[in-house]
């Protein structure tokens, strides 16, 4: 079956422990190799009050020492203000020169909850539709200066065009947000937005990632997020019917929300373990596979031990990949939405403005 355009990859950082004392030139390394590979974006996950390091911190870190790779931070949006998590995700565009990404998490348990003290904990049901509206707002806020609003004039001493700066006026079911943002709009207009999902329904564990709520609720409050918000969705799941069962669920609720379908990429998160150059072979054809039967637009690959497996990902299973024209041999844009083919967003209040012309 002929494939009409390479598949998008992506591989996570997480480390099967975390160390005693963090060194940033472990990540700094791994995402280097990820970016030899040509791989689109590398993701670091993380949990409210968990251990080791903030995981966006620990990108932003890491983007003046890489060129083209995307990165993408874990970002719980339930115990932080909505305005900060925009403007942290937004500077993370800027110094990575438009390579940013946010993967949407939210936190259900008293005991992250208790670290903070301003809100007891909730359930999925209550949390996740709020982290949808997080997830609103902050594309409102990245709108809310237009591209064009920088003026920098010494002579007159104007720095911005008042006029092209816009208040968001938003309000949500646990807070509101005026605006405008205090960042100026990213280099992609909307930073990517990344929501993880279950190829299942949910079931008495949910099949969902670590830390998250089990059951059908939960999983289903995740899919509607994603289908409303996401840019890429990643769903888990075990075997190509379910991983393509959740693709076409997931785009035809995006057609629901009046969003265009084929502007959400949907990527298989599988895990993966690399112990010699066959199984570097086995899982070239594996994702090939997957890919042909249309289960999904590309893998999002969380190896077992990143040190490890990372390595022969880039070094073994990449180059299979190339020969059979399944990935990119180099980068051809700059940014992480220039790597998933998504175009940059025009300022909805822009257009608004335009049309009030």
């Amino acid at each position: 079956m002929p494939v009409p355009h390479h598949l998008r990859l992506a591989v996570a950082l997480d480390a099967p422990q975390v160390p005693p004392r963090y060194d940033a030139a472990h990540h700094t390394a791994l995402a280097r190799l990820a970016e030899r590979g040509t791989l689109d974006f590398v993701t670091l996950g993380d949990r409210f009050g968990g251990p080791g390091p903030d995981a966006l911190a620990v990108l932003a870190r890491i983007a003046p020492a890489t060129e083209r790779i995307g990165l993408v931070p874990t970002v719980t949006t339930t115990h932080t203000e909505p305005f900060h998590v925009s403007t942290a995700v937004a500077t993370l565009d800027w110094v990575s020169r438009g390579r940013a990404g946010w993967t949407v998490e939210v936190s259900t348990t008293e005991a992250e909850a208790a670290l903070v003290g301003r809100r007891p904990a909730a359930p999925a049901a209550e949390v996740w539709p709020e982290a949808g509206e997080v997830a609103d707002v902050a594309g409102r806020l990245w709108d809310s200066w237009e591209d064009d609003a920088e003026i920098r004039d010494r002579a007159t001493g104007r720095f911005v065009d008042r006029d092209k700066l816009h208040h968001v006026d938003f309000t949500g079911r646990a807070f509101s947000v005026r605006g405008p943002s205090i960042v100026p709009r990213p280099p992609q207009g909307r930073p990517v937005t990344v929501v993880e999902v279950t190829g299942d329904t949910g079931g008495p564990d949910g099949g969902g990632p670590p830390g998250a709520t089990s059951g059908a609720g939960h999983t289903a409050a995740r899919r509607e997020v994603a289908a409303a918000r996401a840019d890429v969705a990643l769903v888990r799941a075990e075997d190509p019917q379910t991983a393509g069962a959740a693709r076409v669920e997931l785009r035809a609720r995006a057609l629901a929300h009046g969003r265009d379908p084929g502007r959400l990429l949907v990527l298989a998160s599988l895990p993966v373990e690399l112990r010699s150059p066959a199984d570097a072979a086995g899982l070239a054809d594996l994702l090939g596979d997957w890919f042909a039967q249309g289960a999904a637009d590309g893998f999002h690959l969380r190896p077992a031990d990143p040190a490890r497996d990372l390595p022969r990902l880039v070094e073994d299973t990449v180059p299979l990949l190339r020969e059979r024209g399944l990935l990119r041999r180099s980068y051809e844009g700059t940014t992480l939405r220039a790597h998933l083919g998504l175009p940059r967003p025009a300022s909805v209040y822009a257009l608004a403005r335009e049309a009030g012309r």
